[in-house]
């Protein structure tokens, strides 16, 4: 597909193994029940399904890329595979149902596509890869911090990735909650340091949480792969993790239940407090500043002459033109 996409194959899937719990030794908290996670799977299932019907293959493809494929599917089948390799719509279908596209969120004034482009998706296989990664990292995340917790994480780590994105990818579309599953990846590796003190196996957590995001932001240097909205979304859900995932420190709990006349310990650390204010202020700081940024048309490229690199690295085998 000629348009940029958050393409499937960039996605966390390497932390399936990764459960902070084994590494975890506070007192024993309240498990929440995930149902916000399942339900944005079915929502962007039912969004996938929805871009299928408006693309209608069998009607709207002109043949220059080839036939439909799965024509059993009628108006759900997809795009031909040299048009569209990821078995979905064409790209004209995602730019008219949000995706995130920067001369119309600029110069159009609709903003909304910076958060509808997070629930579209490029195709089947983008759809499943990325899906499969938020059931194995979301569901962990809600049943441990509850559902509004994780909610104002994906939001606005989605939020994050799309405005950097659009900040440096000017002249393609790009979909997918890439930037969302990467601010959840962000939030862990903060919520592991801002909790520090009560981890066992400090450096064996650090060090495999570190490898799992070395590894999925590296996958992002190849063409067609949006790693800005990665970063954009690593980023501000790293923050964010500082902000909403605290622990209280270890034996706050059972202290709250000593005699009256007895010193109660702080629920958090000093630090914990520290590193929340100034990840709040990093947080507001860098969203404004982003956004001002963006609806002044400003493109960062032009002030980052090497910043392209972090998206696609060229190679004898691809280039990164388009």
């Amino acid at each position: 597909m000629a348009d940029l996409e958050r393409a499937g194959t960039e996605k966390p899937r390497a932390n399936n193994n990764y459960n902070p719990n084994q590494y975890y030794v506070g007192t024993q908290e309240y498990q929440w029940t995930s149902w916000l996670i399942p339900m944005f799977v079915v929502a962007n299932i039912i969004v996938f399904i929805v871009a299928m019907f408006v693309n209608n293959c069998p009607r709207n493809n002109t043949g220059i890329y080839g036939k439909c494929v799965a024509k059993f599917l009628g108006r759900l089948s997809f795009q031909p595979l040299q048009e569209n390799p990821l078995f979905g719509p064409s790209s004209s279908t995602l730019e008219k149902l949000g995706a995130l596209e920067w001369f119309k969120v600029v110069h159009g004034h609709q903003g909304w596509r910076l958060v509808t482009c997070m629930w579209l998706h490029a195709g089947v296989i983008h759809l499943l890869a990325n899906m499969l990664s938020l059931i194995f990292i979301g569901i962990r995340l809600e049943q441990q911090f509850g559902f509004v917790r994780v909610g104002i994480i994906y939001l606005l780590s989605g939020l994050g990735g799309s405005i950097l994105s659009a900040l440096f990818i000017q002249s393609n579309i790009s979909v997918g909650a890439s930037g969302a599953l990467f601010g959840l990846l962000g939030a862990m590796l903060s919520e592991l340091l801002t909790n520090w003190s009560i981890y066992t196996n400090k450096a064996a957590a650090l060090l495999t949480l570190i490898v799992i995001i070395a590894i999925n932001l590296a996958v992002g240097i190849l063409p067609h792969v949006d790693n800005f909205a990665h970063i954009g979304g690593f980023l501000a859900g790293f923050l964010l993790g500082f902000i909403l995932l605290l622990r209280p420190q270890f034996g706050w709990m059972e202290s709250r239940n000593l005699p009256a006349d007895t010193h109660v310990k702080s629920k958090h650390k000093p630090y914990q407090y520290v590193l929340l204010l100034v990840a709040s202020a990093l947080l507001i700081a860098g969203l404004t500043a982003g956004l001002v940024l963006l609806f002044k048309g400003e493109n960062l490229n032009k002030h980052c002459s090497w910043c392209h690199y972090l998206s696609c690295v060229p190679t004898s085998r691809w280039k990164c033109g388009n």
